[in-house]
């Protein structure tokens, strides 16, 4: 999975506007937080697995994925 790959993920699939993601990070404005994880790789010199912008967009990515798989599932459930 690369940076653009998860851009277009959020760009077919966004995320909703606040999310409670871990017990010390609430975030208030998710489109803000994925443009500030994606300027800050595209501005970081070192390899991409250094760049710690990446790490939280990469942990993001996952969290949101497996609540929207949690919600479809619940949701075909009768």
């Amino acid at each position: 999975m690369t940076p653009e790959e998860i851009k277009r993920y959020f760009e077919a699939f966004p995320p909703p506007k606040e999310v409670h993601w871990k017990p010390w990070a609430r975030i208030t404005d998710s489109e803000l937080f994925l443009k500030s994880c994606h300027s800050a790789i595209n501005n970081y010199k070192g390899p991409l697995e250094r760049c710690p912008a990446w790490w939280h967009l990469k942990d993001f990515y996952l969290f949101i994925k497996e609540k929207n798989q949690h919600t479809e599932s619940k949701a075909k459930v009768p």
